[in-house]
């Protein structure tokens, strides 16, 4: 474990040695620059309703200018999502991607039910509609070109997805939450998690923090991001950690993909809370390089 301050330092290395061509400057600029006003096609942002198995869930997309069809980051909130992290999609949009955020089944507003099975089916129904040849087109995405970025809840759902989803280039887990943790019983702790799934289920409908416990505790072994046989298939991770109650577990989580070789690991710690509070700059700029490993199209 290293200090906030040195590992931001290791993955801009790592990163600048993946890219080849990821230069600090234009991170930098992506977080503090605007960038130049396309007349023609302008950047934008749209309204979204997503159908997903019957329902619709509400949405945000944030279009890069230009264009040429745009490489395209899903931004997936935590439990139950006060966090938006829209820092972070304005400075990745302005890095040259577009980005997607959305709200899970019954939470804030989006119809249906919410459980962590449907947050799943929620994911990939995203995935879906972004690849269809109409929105691909209405949007300027380019299907082949999707990264998962997640915190916590949504974390876990980054790596979920991208296990089911060979096609998508990469993940960042930041403070991912686990649910193989559940697999062993522990008083203490299981009584702080209930605590925490009663305070967060104000936003979402049809959800109870022991229906929720329980969910957890009878998928555990199956959800692990830890088991020996996670299919990371080789695509780069980020994986970040705070000082939070998340942060042993994700070190772990960082170990065990590394371990399986199957995936391109790039860890950082950060010496701060659950929300990144005191380091949203580098946060930001710790994604941002580690984003310009993938192959983008200049605007035109």
């Amino acid at each position: 474990m290293v200090s906030s301050a040195m590992a931001f330092v290791a993955v801009l290395t790592l990163s600048c040695s993946q890219a080849g061509t990821a230069l600090a400057e234009p991170v930098f600029s992506a977080i503090s620059v605007d960038p130049p006003r396309d007349n023609e096609h302008p950047a934008a942002m749209y309204q979204l309703g997503i159908p997903s198995h019957g329902s619709t869930m509400f949405g945000v997309f944030y279009r890069d200018s230009g264009v040429a069809a745009h490489p395209t980051v899903i931004l997936l909130h935590g439990l139950p999502g006060f966090e938006q992290n829209t820092d972070l999609a304005q400075s990745i949009r302005r890095a040259g991607w577009n980005v997607l955020i959305f709200h899970y089944r019954g939470a804030w507003g989006s119809g249906g039910t919410f459980s962590f099975a449907h947050c799943i089916e929620d994911l990939q129904a995203a995935i879906d509609y972004l690849r269809t040849p109409e929105t691909t087109a209405s949007l300027g995405v380019d299907p082949k070109r999707l990264v998962l970025i997640g915190t916590t809840l949504g974390g876990f759902l980054a790596a979920i997805g991208t296990a089911n989803n060979p096609d998508v280039i990469g993940a960042a887990l930041l403070s991912p939450w686990d649910p193989g943790v559940f697999a062993k019983p522990n008083e203490l702790a299981d009584q702080a998690l209930l605590t925490d799934f009663r305070s967060d289920t104000g936003p979402l409908r049809g959800a109870t923090a022991a229906g929720l416990f329980s969910e957890a505790r009878s998928h555990a072994a199956a959800w692990s991001l830890t088991k020996d046989d996670f299919r990371w298939g080789g695509r780069p991770l980020l994986i970040t950690e705070t000082d939070d109650f998340l942060g042993a577990n994700d070190t772990d989580v960082a170990a065990a993909a590394r371990k399986t070789r199957r995936a391109t690991v790039t860890e950082a710690h950060f010496t701060t809370d659950h929300t990144y509070s005191d380091h949203r700059i580098a946060l930001q700029t710790t994604i941002l390089k580690w984003l310009a490993q993938f192959v983008r199209d200049p605007k035109p």
